[in-house]
């Protein structure tokens, strides 16, 4: 797994990490925010339209700070510390936030620590 410490089998990760999405045409490596408080994880509905990500498999209401809202959910394969997990995803725009993609408890339940000094 590289540089990720293992601490009872558990990968220790930080609070933003490198992801490689995969998409037909290969793979593409972008910064993604761990969030704990996430139920689901998401995707910035721009990029996964530019890597021509899904179907669409199904819908899911999901609540933020900025109310409640009716998500489109895609399944996609990711690479986060040396893990390969293919999830589902909530199609949000995220244009306007620093983090393109955000991990939430669905991905990080498959065996990640989350240490915040990272």
């Amino acid at each position: 797994m590289g540089k990720y410490q293992v601490l009872g089998g558990k990968v220790v990760i930080g609070l933003a990490e490198k992801v490689n999405i995969q998409f037909d045409k290969g793979k593409k490596n972008v910064i993604a925010k761990i969030d704990t408080g996430a139920t689901k994880s998401s995707i910035d509905t721009n990029l996964a339209a530019e890597l021509r990500l899904g179907p669409v498999i199904k819908s899911k209401l999901v609540k933020s700070a900025h109310g409640s809202k009716l998500r489109p959910i895609i399944e996609a394969t990711i690479e986060l510390a040396g893990k390969k997990i293919k999830s589902e995803f909530t199609l949000a725009d995220r244009a306007h936030m620093k983090y393109r993609i955000l991990i939430g408890q669905n991905i990080l339940k498959d065996g990640f620590l989350i240490d915040p000094t990272k």
